[in-house]
């Protein structure tokens, strides 16, 4: 299977983890495995036409990533222009403080935030290039809120939301990764235009570059929690860029940090991360999926959204099956955060106060996830939530029978605080289900099983 397909990332397999020796890791880990739900955001100059971040810059990849690019067809004249999108982006309405009060009533607890995509643009103040948002070409480098990266990481911080902070290895601005003079002809890939076996000392300039932009953000940007590095196919074959060297030097400042190497394996992928996909298993190592709001990963006008049924269900399923969830929401051309994507993200937020202890800070137990039934487990508590579609009317159902067979005390329905009558036998629990006053199908009934305990 290939690593990269369409732009999305295929995933490690469980078996090829390593868990990190160092203890501070393991408990970071287990930190990482409580927070069940992230905010991803994708920005950068590419919202403003619209189109997938990046992709249609590699040739390719153009057979899909260029499906939207209507306005020429020359294709060496787009990427000129993709490239000084720069020119242009000034998103005098970013308000970093309202994002993060947003993703905080919304439940969020960590943010991944793209600090620079494959096209090398630098959201933050780097000192390795001008190709960056507080560079003199952007109009948005006298704004007060000019270097974005820090901005938004200290609004989030200020709110108690953990940072990852996003990073692609690969980088199709810089003359050490794309060297002119040195193209594949007129058909550019996502790698680099040249050999790094036959120009060492070119790969070395990008090797250097790379280190100095990671440990700038690790070392000026604040506290980072986890170091999230894309473009998998850097660091395979031969495109060592010797990340080991800089994770341990990014270590000695900040100890605790965790790295997501992606698709790469090793010590530096500290968990996976499959990519619009929930696997079909449970996975017993640490997992993230990244899924998007909408369709699209950057901001695409006329989008279209997931239903807060679909994202519930989304975040249930991934929880079940020993993963969390990393909702992508990516930002307008002008700061702002799409209307519709603000209003999902403040139905979560209801939908997680009253139901969000049966997700946040929970384990796998069996069955996981099967039929229309979820569980996950916090101490002595197993929670069990009843998935319901939305023309679905079993809902109404006098009884439900819960396909658990340990021995329960009680049972609550979460958003009631009653306790039900039950029995149970080898087909599991019967609940007697109390009269409701729904009148369409709820997201989900939870149910808070209590294990009996021996005295």
């Amino acid at each position: 299977m290939s690593e990269l397909e369409k732009g999305v990332h295929n995933y490690s397999a469980e078996e090829n983890w390593i868990q990190p020796e160092s203890p501070l890791l393991q408990e970071r880990l287990e930190w990482f495995k409580d927070q069940k739900l992230a905010l991803m955001m994708h920005w950068g100059p590419y919202s403003q036409i619209g189109l997938v971040e990046s992709w249609a810059l590699s040739d390719d990849d153009g057979d899909w990533s260029r499906d939207d690019v209507d306005w020429t067809e020359d294709m060496e004249d787009f990427k000129r222009e993709y490239f000084d999108l720069n020119k242009t982006f000034n998103p005098i309405r970013f308000q970093p403080e309202e994002w993060a009060e947003l993703a905080s009533d919304s439940g969020f607890n960590y943010l991944i935030f793209t600090t620079k995509h494959h096209d090398g643009f630098s959201m933050w103040d780097t000192h390795e290039t001008d190709y960056k948002i507080t560079g003199k070409d952007c109009p948005f480098h006298t704004h007060k809120y000019a270097d974005i990266t820090r901005n938004v990481f200290d609004a989030f911080r200020a709110k108690d939301i953990a940072i990852a902070a996003y990073f692609s290895k690969a980088d199709w601005h810089t003359p050490y990764y794309w060297a002119p003079g040195m193209e594949r002809k007129s058909q550019m890939w996502r790698g680099p235009s040249y050999d790094p076996d036959q120009y060492p000392w070119m790969w070395e300039k990008f090797i250097s570059f790379t280190h100095n932009q990671i440990m700038e953000l690790m070392t000026k940007y604040g506290k980072i929690d986890i170091l999230w590095l894309d473009a998998g196919w850097v660091g395979k074959r031969n495109q060592d860029i010797r990340l080991g060297e800089v994770v341990e030097k990014a270590r000695n400042h900040q100890p605790w940090l965790l790295t997501a190497d992606r698709t790469v394996g090793g010590l530096y992928e500290n968990y996976i991360t499959p990519e619009q996909t929930i696997p079909e298993h449970p996975i017993h190592v640490p997992w993230e999926s990244c899924i998007t709001i909408a369709t699209s990963f950057s901001f695409k006008y006329e989008d279209e959204y997931k239903t807060l049924r679909e994202i519930i269900q989304v975040l249930i399923e991934i929880v079940a099956k020993g993963g969390t969830l990393a909702l992508n929401v990516p930002p307008q051309p002008d700061g702002r955060l799409p209307r519709r994507a603000k209003e999902l993200m403040k139905e979560m937020g209801e939908w997680l106060n009253i139901y969000g202890e049966a997700i946040y800070g929970t384990r796998i137990v069996a069955p996981y996830y099967q039929d229309d039934y979820a569980f996950t487990m916090k101490d002595d508590h197993v929670y069990c939530f009843r998935l319901y579609q939305e023309n679905d009317q079993a809902f109404q159902n006098s009884s439900v029978v819960i396909p658990f067979h340990e021995e329960i005390s009680q049972i609550e329905l979460m958003g009631t605080e009653e306790l039900l009558d039950f029995e149970q036998n080898e087909t599991g629990i019967l609940i007697n289900m109390p009269v409701l006053v729904e009148s369409t199908a709820p997201i989900a009934h939870v149910f808070k099983l209590t294990r009996k305990t021996e005295i």
